[in-house]
């Protein structure tokens, strides 16, 4: 499964802590992250994540970019909780889009440990037929060959 991760500056911590405390799943799976929370995690677990830019320099616009390709799997983006007047329009599009290509997201900690459980008891398998970078559509497309 291809797993994005997001997280803004005053949550990186809980996301490495989140990583540490599953890091036996999540090393079975393909990583990406945005470059400062990518980083953080990797040095706390020694995960293999790919870093993408910063968060800030478009790193958000790549996953979102990703997403729009069907090839995220799951987005785990833990945001800052303090009050704002109004979502910026890169965390609107990652929730928006998310919902049109059935893509499921976690937000926060309790709702990412129960994806992470569903994601080791095999019950997001499906999304191994929509991503077309998946084991099963890599194999389909190469046999066509």
């Amino acid at each position: 499964m291809e797993i994005a991760i997001i997280a803004d500056d005053a949550k990186k911590e809980l996301m490495a802590q989140f990583c540490i405390a599953y890091c036996s799943i999540l090393n079975r799976h393909h990583l990406f992250a945005t470059q400062v929370t990518g980083r953080y995690i990797a040095d706390a677990t020694g995960l293999d994540i790919d870093l993408l830019m910063a968060g800030e320099t478009g790193g958000c616009e790549q996953i979102l970019s990703r997403i729009s390709f069907d090839e995220v799997d799951m987005l785990l983006y833990f945001r800052d909780t303090e009050p704002k007047t109004e979502f910026t329009e890169i965390e609107h599009d990652l929730l928006r889009l998310c919902d049109v290509r059935n893509i499921p997201v976690a937000t926060n900690i309790a709702t990412a440990e129960a994806l992470v459980m569903a994601l080791d008891r095999g019950m997001l398998d499906w999304r191994e037929f929509i991503n077309p970078r998946s084991e099963y559509n890599l194999k389909k497309r190469n046999s066509k060959v």
